[in-house]
């Protein structure tokens, strides 16, 4: 992998794969560019796809934390990725997007899929306890109940993380439990920032699955409304956790015709 330097000097890892026009994958809570090697590899025939550990992660460094800092290490990757870089931004990657993108980053093409907002009074509130239950498990130093945590908000069962725990995959979750915090951050109080998202000038595709939860569902049709030049597209049959291959095509097709439109008009 390559290392940049973040704008506080921070080395950020990442990796090219694939020809074509440069296209920037962020990823969500508990991954890593390893985790999206798969999505990448599919959408390498068409564009040169990078992939990078977030900050906190991998083979990056960690340096000072915060919303911002992570905007500025997103704005160096698609600046080392090459002129006119799209930007795909997986659950909590894509609100780090976003966020970038309303902050003046250089990004015409911009998609997502499923953000997890939670907008309305009972998402705001359990948004806030779930806030404070996990700041507390890190200072506590307790790294498996704080991945448990997120798990369990993500919908999986007592069962299924119990059977996770002893899998030989639970020590790298626990090693990038500390980065949970950073990915609460990025979606602040959970409703999505309306105001602050109608500076976002990129062309954007919001995209959630069929099957995921109507409250994740309802989130995506929020945001693609809040934003000014939005579409919104449900990918039938698919969670939370997309199929890799259901979703590439629907990148690719998007950010190459999206690319063509823009050129033409």
């Amino acid at each position: 992998m390559d290392r940049i330097l973040s704008a506080d000097a921070t080395p950020i890892a990442c990796r090219r794969r694939g020809e074509g026009p440069p296209l920037v994958l962020v990823g969500g809570a508990l991954s890593t560019a390893a985790t999206d090697a798969p999505l990448a590899a599919l959408l390498a025939p068409r564009f040169t796809v990078v992939t990078y550990d977030r900050r906190g992660r991998g083979a990056s460094g960690s340096g000072a934390e915060g919303v911002r800092r992570e905007i500025e290490d997103l704005a160096a990757v698609v600046a080392a990725a090459g002129p006119d870089a799209r930007v795909f931004g997986m659950a909590s990657g894509g609100a780090l997007a976003l966020e970038a993108a309303a902050a003046g980053l250089p990004v015409e093409l911009l998609a997502v899929y499923e953000p997890p907002y939670t907008p309305g009074a009972s998402g705001l509130r359990a948004k806030a306890a779930r806030t404070d239950r996990l700041h507390r498990l890190l200072a506590a130093g307790d790294r498996g109940a704080a991945v448990e945590l997120f798990l369990a908000g993500t919908g999986v069962d007592a069962a299924t993380v119990a059977r996770m725990r002893r899998a030989p995959l639970w020590p790298g979750l626990e090693a990038l439990a500390h980065t949970l915090a950073y990915d609460d951050a990025v979606l602040g109080d959970g409703a999505v920032p309306a105001e602050r998202f109608a500076a976002v000038t990129a062309r954007t595709l919001v995209v959630c699955g069929g099957f995921s939860s109507a409250g994740a569902r309802a989130a995506t049709r929020t945001l693609a409304e809040a934003l000014p030049r939005a579409r919104h597209r449900t990918l039938t049959g698919q969670l939370r956790e997309v199929a890799p291959q259901v979703l590439a095509p629907v990148l690719a097709d998007f950010f190459a015709r999206d690319a063509y439109v823009r050129q033409a008009s």
